[in-house]
């Protein structure tokens, strides 16, 4: 096998299988982070640079 079909028989599968991978892995991302167990982690997230404030004292 040549280097030039090398690359190519990569790049087709990069193309392809690659493609299918990063999506998988997208769609699983999306769903850990709207999961409705995280909602709480979430909200403390969004409410943690008001945890140290004191009121504007």
């Amino acid at each position: 096998m040549s280097e030039h079909s090398t690359y190519e028989v990569l790049r087709q599968i990069a193309d392809s299988w690659g493609l299918l991978a990063m999506l998988v892995l997208w769609v699983g991302f999306a769903l850990w982070a709207f999961r409705p167990g995280a909602k709480r982690h979430h909200e403390d997230a969004a409410n943690m640079i008001f945890k140290d404030d004191s009121n504007g004292e």
